[in-house]
C-alpha cells in the first residue's frame, strides 16, 4: 500500500453538492468547460482537484473551495463557477484554517467501495470532529478503501476502518503521520513516498516534520536510493519499484490490473 498517493503537492478542493459522476467535479452540475478549465490552472499549479461535500445533508448555504498550504486550507466561498478560473491557487486567497480537515473518499459512481466504506468513515469522523470532513470525489487506490486524506500534514491513508478513526484524528492533531496505515505523503513520487513510510515505520519517528527528504536518485528505472534527513542521522533508503499484476483494484472491476508500485523498500546504513 505504501508509495500509493497521488504526487501532486496539494489539492483544489471545490465545494459541488448532489451527486458526482464518475469523472468527478466535471460530470456533476459544476459547468463541464469551467471543471475542464480547471483542472488544467490545477494541474499547472501541481494541484489535485477534487470535488467535495458535506456528509449527509446540509442546508444550501455560498459554497465553498479551497487551495492546501503549509500549516492549513485556505479557504474561500464563490457564487459562480467560473469565478474559479480567476482565483490564485497560491492560497493568498480567502483565510487560513490552521486546523485539520479530512477528506474521505466517497465517490460512489467511481468505485461503489468507497461509498459504502468511505461515508461511514466520514461519519465517524464528524461524530469526533464536527464541520471538520468533508466527503471528496477520487483519490485514487479504490482497493484501499476507505481512503482518508489529513490535512495538513498531507498524509494519505488507507483501509482506515471505523475503530482507527480516533487514532487518525489525535495522531493528525499532533502534527503526525500513522506509518502502518500509510498510502504516501503528498508531493512526493511513489518511491519516495515508499521510503518516508518505512523509515518512519522502522525508525519510530511519527512527527511530520521529523523526516525530510534530501536528495532521490534512480540508479536504474526500477531502482531508487532515497536520501532523508531524520532527527538522528541521514538515511538512505533503497527502493524497489516494479509493475505488478494487482490482483483487486477495486469492488467494482475485480478483475486483475497492472499498475506500478514499490515491492520493497529496506533502510541501508546510515549514511551519516
Amino acid at each position: 500500500m505504501i508509495g500509493t498517493a497521488f504526487a501532486d503537492r496539494g489539492v483544489l478542493l471545490v465545494e459541488q453538492p448532489g451527486p458526482w459522476g464518475h469523472a468527478g467535479l466535471s460530470a456533476s452540475r459544476f459547468d463541464p468547460a469551467v471543471a475542464a478549465a480547471l483542472g488544467a490552472r490545477a494541474a499547472a499549479a501541481d494541484l489535485r482537484v477534487l470535488a467535495i461535500r458535506r456528509p449527509g445533508r446540509e442546508a444550501p448555504h455560498a459554497r465553498r473551495w479551497a487551495v492546501s498550504v503549509p500549516g492549513g486550507v485556505a479557504w474561500a466561498a464563490y457564487r459562480d463557477d467560473a469565478d474559479l478560473l480567476d482565483v490564485p491557487l497560491d492560497g493568498s486567497a480567502g483565510q487560513v484554517d490552521a486546523l485539520p480537515t479530512y477528506l474521505v473518499c466517497a465517490h460512489s459512481k467511481r468505485d461503489v467501495c468507497c461509498a459504502i466504506s468511505g461515508r461511514p468513515v466520514a461519519a465517524a469522523i464528524d461524530a469526533l470532529r464536527p464541520g471538520r470532513v468533508w466527503e471528496c470525489s477520487h483519490t485514487g487506490g479504490h482497493r484501499f478503501a476507505p481512503n482518508v486524506l489529513a490535512l495538513p500534514v498531507g498524509a494519505l491513508y488507507g483501509r482506515v476502518p471505523l475503530g482507527r478513526v480516533a487514532e487518525v484524528v489525535a495522531a493528525t492533531e499532533r502534527g503526525e503521520v500513522i506509518a502502518g496505515r500509510l498510502r504516501g505523503e503528498l508531493g512526493h513520487p511513489p518511491a519516495v513516498q515508499a521510503a518516508l513510510a518505512q523509515a518512519r515505520l522502522e525508525l519510530g519517528i511519527a512527527a511530520r516534520d521529523a523526516v525530510r527528504v534530501v536528495s532521490a536518485s534512480q540508479g536504474t528505472p526500477d531502482e531508487w536510493v532515497v536520501r532523508l534527513a531524520t532527527p538522528d542521522s541521514l538515511q538512505d533508503v533503497a527502493v524497489t519499484m516494479a509493475t505488478v499484476a494487482t490482483p483487486f483494484p477495486s469492488c467494482g472491476k475485480p478483475g486483475p490490473k497492472d499498475e506500478r508500485v514499490a515491492v520493497s523498500a529496506r533502510l541501508l546504513p546510515a549514511a551519516g
